[in-house]
Order: C-alpha cells, then sequence, then structure tokens
C-alpha cells in the first residue's frame, strides 16, 4: 500500500505539472477546440442491447429454478468451528454446524442437481426456493468422485432449469453463472447472476482426489474434466448452474482457484454431459454404476508423441491393465495410445474418463489406438467398476422427531429484568434457542422477554409455554419480543 501511495503522489505530480504546462500553451496559442466525439456505430449499440437482453431474458428463465440449500451438520461441541450464541453452552454435547450452498431443479416435482460437498454428511438439508418457501430435503444420491448429488423435495408444479449438451460448448462464448453466495434467512446476497465466458475446457485440478483422501480406493474413480470459466463464482454459488446464451445448463459451479478464498476469475463447473449421466445414476438406483475400459493411463508427452510415432502430442497411454480388463481382452496393448473413443478425438485423460463415464457397464465402445505409428480400432465392452459402496453410499438421516421452535422459556425475575433494563419485572423470558432452528433462523435470542404470542399478552412463563406447545405442524407463531434496551423484535415463525 506504501508503494501505492507513493505512485500515487508522483503521479499527481505530474498532473499537476501537465497543467502548468497545458496552461502554457494555452496562453500562447489561445483555446483549443473541443474535442470532437467519436461515433458509436448504431450496429454496435445494436448488438451490445440484444446481448444484454440475452443476459435479462437468461436470468428470468433461469433464476426460478435455482434454489438454496441449507446443510446442517452436528459434531461435538471440541470440534466446533463456527461462533455461536454467547447463550449456547458448548458442554451440551454434539453442536450443529451450518453450510450453504446452491442447486437447481431438474424435475417439475422436485429433484435437484447440486454439488457432493455441499450435502455430504448432512444431518438436515432445507432447501429454500426463490420465491422464498422453504422445504425440507433429502439425499437421494451423491457421487463423491464427480462432485455431484441429487436432493429431492416433496413439491410439484416447479420450475426446472433445461440442460444442455457441455461437450458443443466452445472456449470465448459467453456464459451466466446463477447461484446463492450467502444463505439463511435474510441474506443480502440471494440469487446472483454473473456472466462471463469458458476460458478452457478440459481442467484437471486434482481437488476430488485429494478431498477424499489419496488412501481411498475410491479416489481413483475420481473424474476431472472441469469447464473454466471467468464469471464471478464465490463460495455458496457452489451447485448452481452455469448457463449458456440458449438458457441452457452446461455446467454446475464447482469450484474455484483463489490464493484469498474468493473470485479471481478462475471458476470451474463440471459438464453438464457427465451430471446428467450420474443424475440419472442416482435417481434409478442412489448410486453410480461407473463403466471402465479397465486400464492405467496417463496424458501423453512431447517424448511419449515422438516414441510412439503420434501424428500430434495428444490422446491417452495406457501403461498397464486392470485384472480381467476388458480392454485388454478387447485385444489393446501397453504402449497403446488411444486417440479416439467412438469417433470422437481423445486429448486428454480427464476427457477420456468423461468420455467412458457417460455410457452404462456392458455398452460397447469404439476405441482407436496409435500403436507405434499404426492406427487400430477394438470394441471393447465396458465392466463395471468395483467402487468401495461405504465411499458413494447415499447417506439418508432418519426421520427426527418435530423440533417445535428450538427454544425454551424460564420466568422473568427481578434480577433478570433490572440487568436487561426491563421496566416490567414479571414475565417470560427466553432461556435457550437452539443454534439454527425455527426461532434461531428468525433472530429470537436467549434474554428476550416475550411480550405477546399470537396478539395475545403473555403474563408468565407457564402461559407462553400451554401457547407454543398448541402449535401445530405448518402452523405461523407470531411472537413479540423486547430486547435489552427497550427494543422490540417480531418472529413470525412457521412450526416444522
Amino acid at each position: 500500500m506504501r508503494i501505492n501511495a507513493r505512485n500515487a503522489s508522483v503521479a499527481a505530480g505530474a498532473f499537476a505539472l501537465g497543467i502548468g504546462l497545458a496552461g502554457a500553451v494555452a496562453r500562447e496559442t489561445g483555446p483549443a477546440p473541443p474535442a470532437a466525439h467519436a461515433a458509436i456505430p448504431q450496429r454496435s449499440v445494436k448488438s451490445a442491447s440484444e446481448l444484454s437482453a440475452a443476459f435479462v431474458a437468461i436470468a428470468e428463465a433461469v433464476t426460478p429454478a435455482v434454489v438454496r440449500i441449507q446443510a446442517e451438520h452436528t459434531a461435538p461441541a471440541a470440534r466446533q468451528r463456527v461462533p455461536f450464541h454467547d447463550f449456547f453452552d458448548p458442554q451440551d454435547g454434539d453442536v450443529p454446524q451450518v453450510a450453504g450452498g446452491s442447486g437447481f431443479l431438474v424435475s417439475s416435482d422436485g429433484y435437484i442437481l447440486t454439488n457432493n460437498h455441499v450435502v455430504e454428511d448432512a444431518d438436515r438439508i432445507t432447501v429454500t426456493l426463490v420465491d422464498k418457501r422453504s422445504f425440507s430435503a433429502r439425499i437421494v444420491g451423491r457421487d463423491p468422485t464427480t462432485d455431484v448429488a441429487v436432493v429431492k423435495i416433496d413439491a410439484t408444479g416447479l420450475p426446472v432449469a433445461k440442460l444442455g449438451d457441455s461437450d458443443q460448448a466452445r472456449v470465448g462464448e459467453w456464459v451466466l453463472a446463477i447461484g446463492n453466495p450467502g444463505f439463511g434467512g435474510g441474506s443480502t446476497l440471494d440469487f446472483t447472476v454473473t456472466e462471463g465466458i469458458i476460458s478452457a475446457k478440459g481442467r484437471p485440478l486434482q481437488i476430488l482426489a485429494q478431498e477424499m483422501g489419496y488412501r481411498n480406493p475410491a479416489s481413483n474413480y475420481a473424474i476431472e474434466d472441469f469447464i473454466q470459466t471467468d464469471a464471478v463464482i464465490n463460495p455458496g454459488n457452489s451447485g448452481g448452474p452455469l448457463v449458456n446464451l440458449a438458457g441452457e445448463v452446461i455446467g454446475i459451479n464447482s469450484a474455484i482457484a483463489s490464493s484469498t478464498g474468493y473470485n479471481e476469475g478462475y471458476g470451474f463447473a463440471i459438464p453438464s454431459n457427465l451430471a446428467r449421466r450420474v443424475m440419472t445414476d442416482l435417481i434409478d438406483g442412489g448410486r453410480v454404476r461407473r463403466p471402465l475400459l479397465g486400464v492405467t493411463i496417463t496424458d501423453v508427452s512431447a517424448e511419449d508423441a515422438e516414441v510412439y510415432r503420434l501424428p500430434s502430442i495428444a490422446g491417452v497411454l495406457i501403461e498397464d491393465f486392470a485384472e480381467a480388463s476388458p480392454a485388454a481382452r478387447a485385444g489393446l496393448q501397453r504402449g497403446d495410445v488411444i486417440v479416439e473413443v467412438d469417433g470422437q478425438p481423445v486429448e486428454r485423460l480427464g476427457q477420456l474418463q468423461r468420455m467412458v463415464a457417460q455410457h452404462r457397464p456392458g455398452d460397447v465402445v469404439d476405441v482407436g489406438v496409435i500403436r507405434y505409428g499404426e492406427r487400430e480400432d477394438f470394441q471393447v465392452r465396458l465392466m463395471e467398476a468395483a467402487i468401495p459402496v461405504a465411499q458413494v453410499a447415499n447417506r439418508v438421516p432418519p426421520p427426527r422427531a418435530p423440533e417445535g421452535l428450538g427454544l425454551e422459556v424460564a420466568e422473568l425475575t427481578p434480577e433478570m429484568a433490572r440487568r436487561a433494563g426491563f421496566t416490567q419485572t414479571r414475565g417470560a423470558v427466553i432461556s435457550k434457542v437452539a443454534p439454527f432452528g425455527p426461532a434461531g433462523r428468525k433472530q429470537l435470542d436467549a434474554g428476550d422477554r416475550i411480550l405477546s404470542i399470537n396478539g395475545k399478552p403473555i403474563t408468565s412463563a407457564r402461559q407462553a409455554q400451554e401457547m407454543l406447545r398448541s402449535t401445530r405442524s405448518g402452523d405461523v407463531v407470531s411472537i413479540l419480543v423486547e430486547r435489552s434496551g427497550g427494543r422490540t423484535h417480531i418472529a413470525n415463525i412457521r412450526a416444522p
């Protein structure tokens, strides 16, 4: 910052000197005629206006299908990582942690695509629509090897985002990233739209295997073939859609490369074609059936291209075979370089993994290889990967008993009233609020004095408890409270 300030002062001095010189010239030659402003071609104005109108139309069409996902996790108090209200005693045992992300509806009856890391190990999931309705959700299935998950809410007639063909996406084309950088009630960053272009395709980040743990056998099946974009993606955008100018979802926003934790122009999305294949398996059976060629592979280098006499430095080199490998049975050999699958060129490892993963076990694929300068073609029947089930199994939280509003009430004592500055020394006071429960999400806090419930004045804790106990699931309870210093707060809470 000191360097920047020094540069600024130098610039200011130079600017002042420039003004003085300009003034001297003006005095000698007279005032200069006003500069002519170049006219902007109407064709350019029209093109910019059309692009802006396209952005508006896409945002209006897709945003209703984008949802906010709030995932609550239970962790021992000793491992608590987020701040909670002062009144909460961490010795009470397990405490909830909450994380936020995005997702988007893919069916009118409530199926939602999102990232695995948004909902992984969640004990409770709440989905909020753009119209601010909230629903409890269940995990249909999740796949850590692609960072894709499907959750479901019980609703009908919902808006849907259309999945496009990510293979047709081109570097340089405009895209919009839609999501929810914040979470929780009252967030000022709900449902934002950012624009950019596709910066690159086929980016391997090596983050999925790292997050799963390299010693985890399932990490060997991680697929990383990300679409890179400079559309702004920040924490909380994970799971939201990356949309092309046709209004089609071509990717699921998943990661950023950043030295600060915030957007630096490097965002990454899971291709929609891969996500579609995973989604279908998760909805059909709750787990992914991963097809395999049964080969150990690596990207080719310039030296590989020279040794194997490749026409270009592209393709995937076969180094070894898995046990009972279908590729080996079909006739492929170590040192073969895979350059084509089903007529589509293969340039890199992640691309080959994605192309194969879009099939089902048992499908037959055409594989073209270069074998020391000679083209060979084979038909390979794909096998199913023996991914450890425990690593990809759906984790559906058990049904939970109704929690009520998530608050406890006690009698107001004169000492409590004196410390809080209340004028009344009798009545009911909130003694505890469950973190992230219904009352907590409506900003009720321990120490608030209950003035009325559903418009009825409250004079004792017993009266408040009886009224709260009579609340039925789905009812909205209106609680008026007084806070320290005489401020009042109204909380309208829907009972779960």
